[in-house]
Formats: C-alpha cells, sequence, structure tokens
C-alpha cells in the first residue's frame, strides 16, 4: 500500500476515495466492515495474478470486457456495492498494476476506520495499533514469530495467535487490521505494515478534522454550529479545530482535508481587486 502515488494513480486513488467516502456516509458500520472485508479480499486474489492486475488496469481493453471479468471472479463472494466501487476503478487509468491491488488495500483500511467512526471508536483504533507496534518492537521473540514467512501444512494462521493476544482489549477493527496484516504481509515487514496501516487510519480521522481561523474567538455555540454545519455538508460527523489570527480582519477561513473554504474578509477584497482589474484590462 502507497500513500505516495504519482501521476494518474494518484489522480484515480483521490477520485475512487471521494467515491468511497460518498458510499460511506449513508451506510452503518456493519455494511462498511463487509465492504472492507471485500475489499481485502479482492486485494489477495489480486496479488496471486500479475496477469490479473494487468488484465484488470490496461487501458487498451475495453471497459466491458474488464467488468465481466471482474464480475466472473467477484461476483458470488463479494456485496453488489463492494464490486461496483472495483467497477469504478478499473475503468480508471493507473500507472502500474500494482497500484490497483496497493489503493484497495487502503480504501480496506480506511473502511475500517469509517467503522470505527461510526461507532465512536476511531482514537481507540487508532491508538490500539501504535501500541501493537511498540508490543511487536520491544518483543524481539513475537516479532521473530510474525515476521516468519515459512508455512507449514496444518500450522494454523499467525492471526490467531493475534486474536488470542488481543481478544477483549482491543476492538474487532483493530484485530482485524493486524490480522490482515500478518496473515497477508504483501512483502512487507510487520513494522512497516504496522505503519502504513497506522497512517492510514490517522489519514481518515485527520480528514473529520477542520481547521479554522478567525479573527476573534469563537463561542461554545458557534463551534458547535459550525460543526453540525460541515457535518451535514461532508455527510459525517465532522470535528473542529479553532485558530485566532489577529491578520484575519473578517470572516472565516475553514480547511477541510485538502480543501479550503476561504471567507475572510480579506480573500473577499482580494478577489473583488482582482475582478476590477480584469474589467479594467
Amino acid at each position: 500500500m502507497s500513500l505516495t502515488m504519482k501521476g494518474t494513480s494518484r489522480l484515480s486513488l483521490v477520485a475512487t476515495r471521494t467515491s468511497l467516502d460518498k458510499k460511506l456516509s449513508g451506510l452503518d458500520s456493519a455494511v462498511i466492515l463487509k465492504l472492507s472485508s471485500d475489499l481485502f479480499a479482492m486485494v489477495q486474489v489480486l496479488d496471486s495474478s500479475i496477469a490479473l492486475r494487468r488484465a484488470l488496469t490496461d487501458s487498451a481493453r475495453q471497459e466491458a470486457e474488464k467488468n465481466s471479468l471482474a464480475a466472473q471472479l467477484f461476483s458470488k463472494v463479494v456485496a453488489p456495492g463492494s464490486l461496483a466501487l472495483l467497477s469504478e476503478m478499473i475503468a480508471m487509468r493507473w500507472s502500474s498494476p500494482k497500484d490497483l491491488g496497493d489503493v484497495l488495500e487502503l480504501l480496506a483500511v480506511e473502511s475500517q476506520a469509517a467503522a470505527a467512526e461510526k461507532d465512536g471508536t476511531l482514537d481507540r483504533l487508532e491508538a490500539e495499533i501504535f501500541t501493537f507496534s511498540q508490543t511487536v518492537a520491544s518483543s524481539p521473540e513475537l516479532r521473530a514469530v510474525l515476521a516468519n514467512r515459512s508455512t507449514v501444512p496444518g500450522q494454523p494462521p499467525k492471526s490467531q495467535l493475534v486474536s488470542a493476544l488481543l481478544s477483549g482489549k482491543a476492538t474487532a477493527s483493530t484485530v482485524t487490521l493486524i490480522s490482515t496484516l500478518v496473515d497477508h504481509s504483501r512483502g512487507r515487514n510487520i513494522e512497516s505494515g504496522l505503519a502504513e496501516f497506522a497512517q492510514a487510519v490517522s489519514a481518515r480521522k485527520n480528514r473529520l478534522i477542520a481547521h479554522v481561523t478567525t479573527a476573534v474567538e469563537l463561542t461554545s455555540q458557534q463551534v458547535e454550529r459550525l460543526s453540525k454545519s460541515l457535518s451535514q455538508k461532508i455527510g459525517q460527523q465532522v470535528r473542529v479545530n479553532v485558530a485566532v489570527d489577529k491578520n484575519v480582519v473578517g470572516g472565516i477561513s475553514i480547511r477541510f482535508a485538502d480543501e479550503l473554504i476561504d471567507g475572510t474578509l480579506i480573500t473577499r477584497l482580494l478577489q473583488a481587486d482582482r475582478a476590477l482589474a480584469s474589467k479594467s484590462a
């Protein structure tokens, strides 16, 4: 899983993530967890065949042909909404066939985080992944067991060990994410895998925080109204962090994820000045 994609894959990642967010806003946590499970399952299938990855990302192939192939593989094992998301993705362009699987995995992790957010346990999920990574770092024996990639017939999966260690101590999403990672590392060591999953969860969390800059301190009622308004616009609960900057003459500036919603007086004056200049030119 890569969070630093470039070129066409980066554009496809942004578009797919936006589509996913719209879908998640209207789903309950149980449906979201099923979506996450489906996405992880599709990643495993894609990882098993480079020919399949190439077939689904080949821009020279007809979209209908690619959708037919995806349906043959997944329609009986994943929910229709999960297959629809994959169909959107294979209609896009990817810099590398591997990027399709990487983004699917990223969206699977973010879906787990979205389910945790719905249940009010997103902060706990983030903390538990970090705590487990610290446990691995401080225990060479545990790290060696989880890092062992050799398979022995009849040997239980490493996820059973994770479940035993975390049962009753961590959320279901934490157990699912770490179990998936140790059973399907995708070539990563345990430390880097946990770091990537933690980064994806943190990115999901950060997209639920609006950074607000005002010229004067807002009252608690104003902050509450602003949070409610943004939550309605985004379709999920948004927290508001407020900073006071006296250089802001009036109005309010809101940064949400990669979007800047700027309503400051200074900005409006600059926009009016540019409009007048363009008319007189």
